[in-house]
């Protein structure tokens, strides 16, 4: 990881990114931060709060601010929430302050992994499948922009680390080639 840039984790919910990012930071030996947290910090109340009380563009707003805030502070791991690559300006600062990395997940495997907890607000009505499928399809062409992508096909936080390592390895070796 080059000094001064965070390794950011995009992803839709339940692809990883808090679980394999914590690791992943404790490895590189930087701070671990979830943006999610950050913005429920920030606004005094849960997510499910804010979409419900201000609705998504309201929390979206907040997260963007979040995220440049979190980007500034230096070296970290960065979780973010599964809409914050959408916005081009989220998007672009994390091109500058970091190596973006995807962590692509099949649709069982993100079905799986999210009916395990609540907490999220898009998928709280109607069929979370339904809706998984739905954010693939509207999301994963723009998760596709970032520096590095890595499948989360397994549940071996280990596995999947390394993987990542590998992929920011070779990505460093190939800048620095050029």
């Amino acid at each position: 990881m080059p000094p001064g840039k965070s390794v950011v984790l995009v992803g839709l919910m339940g692809a990883g990114k808090s679980s394999v990012g914590r690791r992943l930071a404790k490895i590189l030996e930087v701070p671990f931060v979830d943006a999610d947290e950050e913005v429920e910090r920030a606004a005094g109340c849960s997510i499910e709060d804010i979409f419900r009380l201000y609705g998504e563009d309201a929390f979206r707003d907040g997260e963007e601010r979040v995220i440049a805030r979190l980007l500034e502070s230096g070296s970290q791991v960065l979780a973010t929430g599964g809409g914050a690559f959408m916005n081009p300006r989220t998007r672009e600062r994390i091109r500058q302050s970091g190596v973006s990395v995807w962590l692509r997940a099949d649709l069982d495997l993100l079905v799986r992994r999210t009916s395990r907890r609540g907490g999220r607000p898009l998928l709280a009505h109607g069929d979370p499948r339904a809706t998984l499928e739905r954010l693939m399809t509207e999301r994963y062409p723009v998760y596709a922009e970032a520096d590095v992508t890595v499948d989360t096909t397994d549940e071996n936080i280990e596995r999947m680390v390394d993987r990542i390592l590998v992929s920011l390895r070779e990505r460093a070796d190939a800048v620095a080639a050029s």
